[in-house]
């Protein structure tokens, strides 16, 4: 008995779920009916340019939709469509540290992203919108050349993140 009480509570909350789209259990909810997305090589626009950035973002954002959904990927033309450029690569010190010489404490590297997504089977869901992130560091431990792979990486998840949750999870 009380396991068929706990069958009809567990489909009940599935067919709810599923009542508004496909939910994803990694917290997305992707259009009904979807299947496949495109993600066109972000183009790098910056005022500094970072040789390996275009393709590390976006094979972070393919990454970032290949391991949250079950959507297939074509090479245009997909249900859902991502595109845009790498509008920013910025350092800037954010703390300044006095010894004998004034020198930066912290120094922070931003990047902005443009990402026009569109989303065939439910247009009014699609966006154009410029996503920033930053991770600061400490230029005195080690030079910048050597720490920029690894803080690159950290803010591609971030940015990754932020607009993945745009596009499936309408946040």
């Amino acid at each position: 008995m009380k396991k068929n009480i706990l069958f009809v509570l567990l489909l009940s909350i599935i067919v709810s779920l599923a009542g508004c789209g496909i939910y994803s259990f990694t917290g997305g909810s992707i259009s009904a009916g979807m299947k496949t997305v495109s993600v066109i090589v972000f183009e790098n626009s910056a005022p500094i340019v970072n040789p390996n950035l275009s393709q590390s973002f976006t094979e972070a954002l393919k990454d970032r939709i290949r391991t949250q959904t079950s959507l297939s990927f074509l090479r245009v033309d997909g249900d859902a469509n991502f595109q845009g450029r790498i509008t920013d690569y910025n350092l800037q010190p954010v703390a300044i540290q006095a010894t004998e010489q004034v020198t930066a404490g912290l120094t922070r590297l931003s990047i902005t992203v443009q990402v026009k997504y569109t989303n065939k089977l439910e247009p009014d869901k699609g966006f154009d919108q410029s996503f920033t992130r930053f991770k600061d560091f400490n230029p005195q431990g080690s030079p910048f050349s050597s720490q920029e792979p690894a803080l690159v990486k950290d803010i591609n998840l971030q940015l990754t993140e932020d607009i993945y949750n745009k596009a499936f999870a309408n946040w």
